[in-house]
């Protein structure tokens, strides 16, 4: 199959993902540019956020347009993530290929059990407190610059709960939060001497954005446990298939 039709279909999936979960783009976007489309990963984690940084904000329109957004919320959590998404980006690119690609096979195993746990019901609605809004966003900054993440499956358990959001409220918040912290994280990696292959990246960010689009018509019609499942399973088959890359 050619690089080109690769992009496509992957490009379809991880839109799919951010559309329906407000997440999980970029987790399937990285292992699929290092092992479908030949990216090292220092490039795979670049190209990864530009392609969730235009896809996040594209689903975070056809949320909005539904009031999915909590934007007080999402930008607090966001604000407190921007400096960490910057000093994570320039460390990341010190860091040796095997290094990054075990630490996001763990953020993926991560990823994958707060999916599991993630409750199947919504929980009480409480008011938000700023403090721990800024302290999650913090750590979800930190994650989305050193391994090109929008970070958005660990932003909805965290959203819901931590600071209490209703589920479906939580994957609109949360892609404002990827928005945010995904070009930050592309901000301080702009210079650095990273390769990127435009004429993948270019066709991998547009079926994406159109994956985007069908992912939230697919979470109006599948329930969100059964989407959190299936996606934790195949997070879990990622983390297993770059933890035994990174130790080879």
């Amino acid at each position: 199959m050619s690089a080109l039709l690769l992009a496509l279909a992957a490009g379809a999936v991880v839109g799919l993902a951010l559309g329906a979960l407000g997440g999980g783009g970029s987790v399937l976007a990285v292992p699929a540019l290092i092992y479908l489309l030949g990216f090292t990963p220092a490039a795979a984690t670049t190209a990864s956020l530009i392609i969730v940084t235009a896809t996040s904000a594209t689903a975070l329109y056809t949320h909005a347009t539904c009031g999915n957004v909590r934007w007080k919320t999402g930008i607090l959590f966001a604000a407190a993530g921007i400096g960490p998404a910057i000093a994570a980006g320039l460390l990341a690119a010190r860091l040796p290929e095997a290094a990054l690609t075990a630490a996001f096979a763990a953020i993926a195993a991560l990823a994958a059990a707060a999916m599991l746990k993630s409750p199947a019901t919504d929980p009480p609605s409480h008011p938000v407190r700023p403090a721990r809004a800024a302290g999650a966003g913090v750590g979800l900054g930190t994650v989305t610059g050193f391994l090109g993440v929008g970070g958005g499956f660990l932003a909805v358990p965290a959203l819901v709960s931590v600071l209490g959001l209703r589920m479906r409220a939580a994957v609109g918040t949360s892609l404002l939060v990827i928005t945010v912290n995904s070009l930050a994280a592309l901000t301080a990696r702009v210079g650095t001497p990273t390769s990127l292959h435009w004429a993948v990246i270019a066709p991998f960010t547009g079926a994406a954005i159109l994956g985007a689009w069908d992912g939230k018509r697919l979470a109006a019609k599948v329930s969100g446990p059964t989407l959190q499942r299936t996606f934790a399973v195949v997070l879990l088959a990622v983390a297993a298939l770059m933890l035994a890359d990174a130790l080879h």
